[in-house]
């Protein structure tokens, strides 16, 4: 061979390592979150209404945010170690988890198409030609006889990369898992958050019980009292009545509570992954008020909810969705070769005369589809148009949740402590009328309105402080928790080699 052919053999080697490098479809570039700039602080701040007296107030410095393990913020040691269980045992987020490894997997199979396959199938026959082909031409060689054919082939195909659509599958899934991730994240957030919200309403409601537990107490002396006055005379039967019916009736409303209570107690052992019937919480009134919470600016929000980098990644992977449609326009050059050994008998099967081989390639391009490919990558386009009002509706409703919890939050400690005075107001008209009855000014029945008033902003209390923790819980979430955007995984870490995986069981 000359210098000018092994040259010429070169060339098409060379022109498919140059072609190699093309990739069709457009650039991601990822699209504005929302058409305005985001405020220097939320409007619901405390800081924002100077002229409100503020109770709850936000963590400072501003740019201070939540990290890692963000309930233990609330210093109640038997939340921590709930919140503990769930990451271990939530049977949801286990769900989510293998979502994700499974999201990986298809990073993987994306990428093997960038190789050749090989194969092999070897065969053996044995046949016997018809006796008649010898009659219709004489002296016809080879009729009536029998032969044996054994072959041990190798083949390869390769189709090479050349507009990109392997590597733009291979970013598609990448980008999928990578939301994936993200999603398994919000998945724990919501988790922890649900967990830590029906630990403070049990807590609350374990609060409310000792508030009807009191009032049983109370209202069952005032009926002794009333009981024995009536024994001796000195009390009419309607003061004994009125006496035992407040006190039935705050029976009633502690025995019912313990509905509430039941509730949310099972569905702690859900999320931790326990049969209810084999977890209890011990009561424990609610005490504490909700911690500054580390709110930082509204520009941070983006990178702090797992939703939010969950929604724009989905938008990455559909815009590699429409180069892998564009590269259809283009043809597809394959690449394939067989070879191996053929032989009517076993002996010589091996004998390098029994070999054989072919190599050649093949291109292929779609000359008419009316107009389907056309309509395919129209398809991804829509698709990658809504996947973007997604992503943005996505950032509405994030600075929305926020804006409603610090309001709440806020608003909430204020009416806790109006509610404060309201209950303080109750507690001296009760004392008043309790003297006015027992001086004989008044009846009976003002003294169990009184109670019943007093009862009621009581339990409107309990019910706010319930609300409070709630809400602050609901603003953390809201914030991404302790989560951030630098805490996704790596194109390059989601397409890393995964074991073999085990069947649960």
């Amino acid at each position: 061979m000359t210098r000018f052919q092994n040259k010429l053999a070169l060339f098409p080697a060379a022109a498919a390592m140059i072609l190699a490098g093309c990739r069709v479809g457009p650039p991601y570039q990822q699209p504005v979150a929302t058409t305005q700039t985001p405020p220097p602080a939320y409007k619901e701040s405390p800081d924002q209404h100077p002229e409100e007296t503020q109770v709850w107030k936000t963590a400072q410095p501003q740019d201070a945010m939540l990290r890692g393990k963000w309930w233990e913020i609330y210093n109640e040691p038997e939340l921590n170690d709930l919140e503990e269980k769930l990451i271990v045992n939530n049977q949801t987020i286990k769900q989510s988890f293998e979502n994700y490894m499974a999201a990986r997997t298809l990073i993987a199979q994306a990428r093997a198409q960038l190789f050749p396959t090989l194969s092999t199938g070897p065969t053996w026959s044995r046949s016997r030609s018809s006796v008649n082909l010898g009659k219709e031409t004489a002296g016809a060689s080879g009729a009536g006889s029998a032969s044996s054919l054994a072959t041990l082939p190798l083949t390869a195909s390769w189709e090479p990369d050349l507009w990109g659509r392997v590597r733009n599958l291979i970013r598609e899934e990448q980008f999928s898992a990578q939301a994936s991730a993200a999603d398994l994240e919000n998945e724990k957030l919501v988790e922890q958050a649900t967990l830590a919200i029906t630990y403070f309403e049990i807590r609350g409601q374990d609060a409310l019980r000792k508030l009807y537990k009191d009032t049983v107490d109370a209202d069952q002396k005032a009926y002794d009292i009333a009981k024995a006055g009536y024994d001796a005379g000195t009390v009419d039967q309607i003061t004994v009545v009125e006496a035992e019916s407040t006190l039935e009736s705050a029976k009633s409303s502690w025995i019912n509570l313990g509905i509430a209570r039941a509730e949310d107690e099972h569905a702690i052992a859900m999320l931790i992954g326990m049969p209810a019937s084999n977890f209890t919480l011990p009561e424990k009134p609610l005490t504490t008020a909700p911690p500054a919470v580390p709110v930082g600016v509204p520009a941070q929000l983006l990178e702090r909810r797992p939703d939010v980098a969950a929604a724009e990644r989905t938008m990455a992977s559909a815009n590699a969705e429409i180069g892998i449609a564009v590269a259809a326009y283009y043809p597809n050059l394959t690449l394939s070769a067989e070879g191996g050994f053929e032989s009517s008998t076993w002996a010589h099967l091996l004998d390098w005369p029994s070999r054989f081989w072919s190599i050649g390639p093949t291109i292929s391009e779609t000359i008419f589809d009316a107009g389907l490919r056309r309509a395919t990558v129209n398809q991804y386009v829509a698709t990658y148009n809504g996947d973007v009002a997604s992503y943005r509706q996505t950032v509405l409703n994030a600075f929305q949740q926020v804006e409603d919890y610090l309001a709440a939050t806020r608003l909430l400690s204020q009416q806790i402590v109006e509610e404060e005075k309201a209950v303080t107001a109750a507690q001296k008209t009760l004392e008043l009328e309790q003297n006015r009855y027992d001086t004989g000014i008044d009846p009976y029945v003002d003294v169990v309105t009184a109670q019943t008033t007093l009862l009621s902003d009581q339990q409107t209390l309990a019910s706010i402080h319930i609300q409070e923790m709630t809400s602050s819980v609901q603003l953390i979430e809201a914030l991404g928790g302790g989560w951030d955007k630098s805490q996704l995984p790596s194109p390059t870490e989601v397409s890393q080699k995964i074991g073999k995986l085990a069947i649960d069981k």
